[in-house]
Order: C-alpha cells, then structure tokens, then sequence
C-alpha cells in the first residue's frame, strides 16, 4: 500500500475513534460559581464567587460583534443579563453552555421591528479537536478554547447569572 493511503487509512481511524469519545470533565471543587460577565470591547470573560474573580479568559464572539443582537443571523452576540440555562456534551463546538436568550425584552423589540430574535445562543468550544479559531467567527455565541470550555462546563452550574457588556 502506498505511503499516501496509509496515512489516509490512519486519520479516518483516529477520526473515527475520537469522535465517539465524549470530552472528560475533570471535578471542580473550588469555591461556588455565583456569576459570570463578558465585556465584548475587550473580549473577556470573568468567572466570580461573589467579588472575587476565579478565572479571566479570552473569547470569540458573534462574526459582526458591535452593538447588540436585533434578530436572527445578524452576526452579532447579545448584551443584557441572562443566566445558563443548560449544558450540552454533544455540542458540535465540543461543549457549550446555553445563555437564555432571548429574554421578553429581546422578543419584543425584535418583534416592534418586524424581526425574529434568534436563540441557541451558547459559551461553547471549537468545532473539531485541532486548531484554534481566531478573531470573531461565532453566529452570534461566545466561544472559548476546548480547554477552557472543559473547565467552564465543570465550574459553572445551570441558573448561573451572566452578564453581557458591549
């Protein structure tokens, strides 16, 4: 067999037996989570126990992130304060931590204008097990590295209140 098909031969195997394994979630037994922020002007998310920052981490956002989300597929990562309101293992960005938006505010003002507001917004990580995305390339979510995905998705428990800065 030639050198060529070999490889091929192996990368589908290893693809194959990765992709049925699930992300291992190593335990968090530091202090409780209370809430997190995102400032989009610098691109920053902070993980807090109360007034205390517990973790500072640096992220992606909605491909056209200035101003706030109006409606579906504008680009854009909301601004408001949500809460997590779910966990998904099998996300195709490797983990993700859903954010309740939209909110009755959010519907409404996407509807005053005639607009869908959206929804699945998401902190998750980055398609696929290699590589790191850069600059803002998200419809609209928050996205962090796998590593740091594995710990958020550990730390932060459902009904966490997040804030959203411009």
């Amino acid at each position: 067999m030639r050198r060529r098909q070999v490889l091929t031969i192996l990368a589908a195997a290893t693809a194959v037996t990765l992709g049925g394994c699930a992300p291992v979630i190593p335990p968090y037994d530091g202090p409780e989570v209370t809430r997190l922020a995102v400032f989009k002007s610098s691109r920053r998310l902070y993980v807090f126990h109360d007034d205390a920052v517990l973790r500072a981490y640096d992220v992606a956002l909605g491909f056209a992130p200035e101003g706030d989300k109006t409606a579906e597929g504008d680009g854009r990562t909301p601004e408001g304060s949500y809460v997590i309101d779910r966990k998904n293992p099998e996300s195709d960005f490797y983990l993700s931590l859903g954010i309740s938006y939209p909110n009755a505010r959010d519907i409404e003002e996407a509807r005053a204008r005639g607009l869908e507001p959206g929804g699945d917004i998401f902190i998750h990580g980055q398609a696929g097990l290699f590589g790191v995305r850069k600059g803002d390339w998200t419809a609209g979510c928050i996205a962090v590295t796998n590593p740091e995905m594995r710990e958020l998705y550990a730390m932060v428990p459902v009904g966490t209140p997040i804030d959203i800065y411009p």
